[in-house]
Protein backbone atom coordinates (compact mmCIF):
# COMPACT_ATOMS: atom_id res chain seq x y z
CA UNK A 1 0.00 0.00 0.00
CA UNK A 2 1.28 3.27 -0.62
CA UNK A 3 1.25 5.26 2.90
CA UNK A 4 2.09 8.41 2.83
CA UNK A 5 0.69 9.45 -0.56
CA UNK A 6 -2.09 11.91 -1.80
CA UNK A 7 -4.13 11.33 -4.11
CA UNK A 8 -2.58 13.09 -7.29
CA UNK A 9 1.01 11.57 -5.86
CA UNK A 10 -0.91 7.87 -6.30
CA UNK A 11 -2.28 8.36 -9.99
CA UNK A 12 1.42 10.09 -10.64
CA UNK A 13 3.18 7.28 -9.42
CA UNK A 14 0.88 4.08 -11.08
CA UNK A 15 0.25 6.55 -14.14
CA UNK A 16 -3.18 6.10 -13.95
CA UNK A 17 -5.15 9.07 -15.70
CA UNK A 18 -8.41 10.17 -13.90
CA UNK A 19 -12.06 9.71 -14.81
CA UNK A 20 -12.20 13.05 -16.05
CA UNK A 21 -9.36 13.13 -18.41
CA UNK A 22 -10.29 9.62 -19.62
CA UNK A 23 -14.13 10.66 -20.58
CA UNK A 24 -12.67 14.18 -21.88
CA UNK A 25 -10.21 11.43 -23.92
CA UNK A 26 -13.32 8.83 -25.06
CA UNK A 27 -15.29 12.56 -26.22
CA UNK A 28 -12.81 13.33 -28.30
CA UNK A 29 -12.17 9.73 -29.90
CA UNK A 30 -15.92 10.05 -30.62
CA UNK A 31 -16.06 13.18 -31.91
CA UNK A 32 -12.95 11.87 -34.23
CA UNK A 33 -15.36 9.05 -35.75
CA UNK A 34 -18.30 10.66 -36.13
CA UNK A 35 -16.28 13.80 -38.33
CA UNK A 36 -14.09 11.12 -40.30
CA UNK A 37 -17.35 9.39 -41.08
CA UNK A 38 -16.36 6.33 -39.39
CA UNK A 39 -19.55 5.53 -37.55
CA UNK A 40 -22.39 4.53 -40.11
CA UNK A 41 -23.77 8.15 -41.11
CA UNK A 42 -27.31 7.33 -40.73
CA UNK A 43 -26.93 5.85 -36.51
CA UNK A 44 -24.73 8.76 -35.91
CA UNK A 45 -25.80 12.36 -34.47
CA UNK A 46 -25.05 14.85 -36.83
CA UNK A 47 -22.72 17.49 -35.70
CA UNK A 48 -22.67 20.89 -37.44
CA UNK A 49 -19.41 22.13 -38.86
CA UNK A 50 -18.35 25.50 -39.26
CA UNK A 51 -18.15 27.38 -42.22
CA UNK A 52 -14.45 27.47 -43.32
CA UNK A 53 -13.61 31.09 -43.70
CA UNK A 54 -9.96 31.23 -42.80
CA UNK A 55 -9.98 29.69 -39.43
CA UNK A 56 -7.29 28.91 -37.57
CA UNK A 57 -7.48 25.15 -35.42
CA UNK A 58 -7.86 22.58 -37.20
CA UNK A 59 -9.95 22.02 -40.52
CA UNK A 60 -12.57 20.07 -38.35
CA UNK A 61 -14.36 22.85 -36.26
CA UNK A 62 -17.29 22.21 -34.94
CA UNK A 63 -20.35 25.04 -34.72
CA UNK A 64 -21.63 25.85 -30.83
CA UNK A 65 -25.15 26.34 -30.82
CA UNK A 66 -27.91 25.36 -28.42
CA UNK A 67 -29.90 21.69 -28.82
CA UNK A 68 -32.68 20.77 -27.85
CA UNK A 69 -32.06 16.87 -26.97
CA UNK A 70 -30.62 16.83 -23.96
CA UNK A 71 -28.02 14.22 -24.51
CA UNK A 72 -26.80 16.21 -27.64
CA UNK A 73 -26.60 19.18 -25.25
CA UNK A 74 -24.28 17.90 -22.96
CA UNK A 75 -22.28 15.93 -25.23
CA UNK A 76 -21.46 19.57 -27.11
CA UNK A 77 -21.27 21.76 -24.04
CA UNK A 78 -18.64 19.15 -22.85
CA UNK A 79 -16.81 18.80 -26.58
CA UNK A 80 -17.02 21.57 -28.85
CA UNK A 81 -14.65 24.22 -27.49
CA UNK A 82 -12.00 21.86 -26.47
CA UNK A 83 -12.29 20.01 -29.68
CA UNK A 84 -12.13 23.22 -31.89
CA UNK A 85 -9.03 24.00 -30.22
CA UNK A 86 -7.52 20.89 -30.71
CA UNK A 87 -4.41 21.59 -33.84
CA UNK A 88 -4.87 19.92 -37.05
CA UNK A 89 -1.77 17.43 -36.62
CA UNK A 90 -4.14 16.01 -34.07
CA UNK A 91 -7.44 16.02 -35.64
CA UNK A 92 -6.05 14.74 -39.23
CA UNK A 93 -5.15 11.49 -37.38
CA UNK A 94 -6.47 8.73 -40.06
CA UNK A 95 -7.13 5.95 -37.28
CA UNK A 96 -8.22 5.89 -33.99
CA UNK A 97 -5.09 4.68 -32.41
CA UNK A 98 -3.06 7.25 -34.25
CA UNK A 99 -5.27 9.87 -32.86
CA UNK A 100 -5.18 8.94 -29.66
CA UNK A 101 -1.56 8.67 -28.98
CA UNK A 102 -1.22 12.64 -30.58
CA UNK A 103 -4.10 13.77 -28.51
CA UNK A 104 -2.06 12.07 -25.27
CA UNK A 105 1.30 13.07 -26.82
CA UNK A 106 -0.47 17.11 -26.98
CA UNK A 107 -2.12 16.79 -23.41
CA UNK A 108 1.58 15.74 -22.22
CA UNK A 109 1.98 18.26 -19.40
CA UNK A 110 -2.07 18.70 -18.63
CA UNK A 111 -2.41 19.11 -14.83
CA UNK A 112 -6.16 17.18 -15.40
CA UNK A 113 -4.55 13.71 -16.43
CA UNK A 114 -3.37 13.13 -12.47
CA UNK A 115 -5.45 15.75 -10.73
CA UNK A 116 -9.04 15.39 -10.90
CA UNK A 117 -10.04 18.75 -9.66
CA UNK A 118 -7.81 20.63 -12.42
CA UNK A 119 -10.04 22.02 -15.13
CA UNK A 120 -8.94 21.66 -18.75
CA UNK A 121 -9.98 25.27 -20.01
CA UNK A 122 -7.47 25.51 -22.82
CA UNK A 123 -4.98 23.06 -24.62
CA UNK A 124 -2.09 24.98 -23.42
CA UNK A 125 0.56 25.58 -26.20
CA UNK A 126 0.74 24.59 -29.81
CA UNK A 127 4.08 24.84 -30.04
Amino acid sequence: MLVGFKKIDRLIFLNLPTLKYRRLQGDKTEVLKITHNIYDTTVSPDLPFKERANTRGNNYKLQNHSFHYVLRKHFSARIVNIWNSLPNSVVDACTVNVFKARLDKFWQQVLLKFDFTADLTGTGNRS
